[in-house]
């Protein structure tokens, strides 16, 4: 996910991935009303994904709001069950992401020699490096496995998923989490505009959320001193 978001904002893509309002974390995003939206620019396509969801579904909403981009169709993502809306171009979406992140020519090759194994779907997630649901809902979309063996297993891993999150210790570093919730390539290009002063200060720390000496230290992680 990180390879995939970095080349993202290498091409121009504005990646935020945040799981609560702003930096406050009494105010988390629920998943289950949106994963993620895309506002579709000529010059600054944003894709923004709920980080207060599973890594699963993370990667997938990515992929699918980076087909988005290619469409240049701006919209919002709830993905209920990992299935779009009843809509042609969230339809199309979730093709192109599932056929990005695991080609169909590739798993039906593979699938006789993993369909009996009790862990089939983590077998497919390791050869494909995506998650084990991701792997999962691709093999249902191929019709290889019935929507009932797949919300069985759907519900079964987001409990367990959902209780490992709840174990998860929080902190971690500081400075790549903030890369995540404003975007490493929005952040760099406010740090810049304050230090050449095309930006007041005070407009740059209500962007980033970040103030006085908090946000001169992160601005010093791009680069840019002396602010």
């Amino acid at each position: 996910m990180r390879i995939l978001r970095e080349a993202m904002e290498d091409a121009g893509i504005l990646v935020i991935v945040n799981g609560i309002v702003g930096n406050n974390t009494h105010r988390k995003l629920d998943p289950e009303e949106f994963r993620g939206f895309v506002l579709v620019d000529e010059f600054a396509p944003l894709v923004f994904v709920n980080g207060a969801d599973g890594k699963a579904a993370q990667m997938f909403t990515l992929a699918h709001e980076l087909a988005h981009v290619f469409f240049g169709s701006s919209a919002a993502f709830d993905l209920r069950e990992m299935s779009p809306a009843n809509d042609p171009m969230e339809k199309a979406c979730n093709q192109v992401a599932a056929e990005f992140l695991v080609p169909e020519h590739e798993i039906r090759r593979i699938w006789a020699s993993v369909h009996d194994d009790p862990e089939r779907f983590q077998s497919l997630a390791r050869r494909f490096k995506v998650s084990v649901l991701v792997a999962a809902r691709r093999t249902l979309d191929l019709r290889l496995v019935t929507k009932e063996e797949f919300l069985t297993f759907y519900h079964s891993y987001l409990t367990d998923e959902r209780r490992t999150a709840a174990r998860r210790p929080e902190g971690g570093d500081f400075y790549a989490t903030q890369n995540l919730r404003v975007g490493r390539r929005f952040a760099s290009a406010v740090a810049r505009a304050a230090k050449e002063g095309k930006l007041l200060y005070s407009e740059a720390y209500r962007l980033t959320g970040l103030y006085g000496k908090t946000f001169d230290r992160y601005a010093a992680s791009f680069g840019v001193g002396g602010l």
